[in-house]
């Protein structure tokens, strides 16, 4: 029932929320360069192992760590597939943010030429609301875990192929008319000026490397899982490289719709500076709800806009949800049970997101460091299995047009896991220095 087509919605449907408000708050310009970077150090290297592992090994997560490294290494194993799951968990809840505002666009909330103020007090008026939230989160998992039980397979091809392309289409569209608004300028030279101080910022490269990892799926564990099912002759190279520059040409799209917009729609430029450097999760359901009231036509876009990045973020779950199930399936449990088991459970995690903005964005940082350490794993599970002998037999393999040079490919395996131990360490100093009676507790 799993298919390469899921694992397209995730690479258009996330980054149209999370890469601007990021890429806002880490300074524009300099985070658009480290986060290429750590696209082509990190997430496309990662990829390809992950799905040369998975295309030999024909197992989930914890079976390819098992069976690719040895029983010493089953434990990494189980530690990607809990990250995957955690990530799950809160991911629903955003695509239930996608769900009500599709909702909004068909009711009396959506007027002509709402102001900031208006769109920012809808936004905080439904994360205020615990009940609505759970409802949403609620609702896509019940379909997502409903498709996924049935196995319907064909429909959710074809829907992709529709809805991706459509989503790209509104997201061109939306573009070029928001760089065209009065002020819009401000948000274009903000978007591509370097900054000194963010580009020496170590809080910059750990979130452009969580941003590469967030939307590529590298260090997900899907990709391992996806890999069970391509033929023998995949073109591992190409795939992953497809799925990194596709993730850059709508990470950057939905900057260029957000940032000016940001700018355009506040009532003064310093407004608009304060609002780019908070990072608020709201950046895109607050500004592009906006754009949609001063278009013509506006709620019928805004509908169609947000209902596919609503469907086609339940269909990024199906990826997820499968990670968990391969895991389960491999362990012994029928797969119908593991479904349920998996779903069920990730909806009840979910809710802790689903109670504040504060929990979301707690989760939101400690599971995207989860995604950096799963990657190291990964990387080091290509050390034991021998990076030069991937690289050969499996990633460079029958069928693939492009071939990974030796330099590249064996440099960043063995780059990655210090880079992400750097990382991580600098990450906990922080931590402890910020949060010092609570830095230790990920759930507060």
């Amino acid at each position: 029932i799993y298919t390469g087509e899921d694992t397209l919605s995730l690479h258009d449907a996330l980054p149209i929320w999370r890469f601007p408000r990021v890429c806002a708050a880490n300074g524009g310009g300099a985070f658009i360069i480290a986060w290429t970077i750590a696209m082509l150090v990190f997430a496309v290297p990662l990829l390809s192992t992950e799905m040369a592992f998975g295309k030999k090994t024909r197992l989930g997560c914890i079976g390819t760590f098992r069976d690719a490294g040895g029983k010493k290494y089953t434990w990494m194993g189980f530690f990607v597939a809990a990250v995957c799951f955690f990530l799950m968990s809160y991911y629903c809840v955003l695509q239930g943010y996608c769900m009500k505002y599709a909702v909004n666009s068909v009711t009396s909330a959506f007027k002509p030429n709402l102001s900031t103020e208006t769109t920012s007090a809808m936004w905080t008026a439904f994360t205020d609301s615990q009940a609505q939230v759970i409802l949403f989160h609620a609702i896509g998992f019940a379909l997502a875990c409903f498709i996924v039980y049935q196995g319907i397979a064909g429909g959710i091809e074809k829907f992709c192929k529709v809805a991706i392309p459509a989503l790209f289409i509104i997201l061109v569209g939306l573009a070029i008319y928001a760089v065209t608004l009065n002020g819009a300028n401000q948000g274009l030279q903000y978007l591509f000026t370097v900054k000194k101080e963010y580009i020496l910022s170590p809080n910059t490269w750990i979130q452009a490397f969580i941003q590469a990892a967030w939307s590529t799926g590298a260090g997900w564990g899907f990709i391992i899982t996806y890999a069970n099912y391509v033929g023998e002759e995949e073109d591992v190279p190409t795939s992953c490289l497809i799925m990194g520059l596709g993730d850059n040409l709508g990470a950057i799209l939905s900057a260029l719709v957000v940032i000016p917009a940001i700018c355009a729609l506040s009532a003064t430029p310093e407004a608009a500076n304060e609002a780019l450097s908070q990072g608020n999760f709201g950046l895109t359901f607050i500004y592009i709800y906006q754009l949609f009231t001063t278009i013509p036509g506006g709620r019928f876009i805004s509908f169609i806009f947000f209902g596919l990045l609503a469907i086609a973020a339940i269909t990024s779950l199906f990826s997820m949800i499968e990670v968990g199930v391969k895991c389960v399936v491999d362990l012994g449990l029928p797969r119908k049970k593991a479904v349920v088991s998996v779903c069920f459970a990730g909806f009840l995690v979910g809710c802790f997101s689903c109670w504040s903005l504060v929990n979301i964005d707690n989760q939101d940082w400690v599971w995207g460091i989860g995604l950096l350490i799963s990657g190291a794993f990964i990387a080091i599970l290509a050390w034991k299995y021998g990076v030069e002998k991937l690289r050969t037999q499996e990633v460079n393999a029958k069928g693939a047009d492009v071939h990974l040079p030796k330099a590249y490919y064996t440099g960043c395996m063995y780059l990655i896991p210090v880079l992400v131990v750097i990382m991580v360490v600098y990450w906990l100093l922080q931590t402890k220095e910020w949060f010092p009676d609570t830095w230790l507790n990920p759930f507060i």
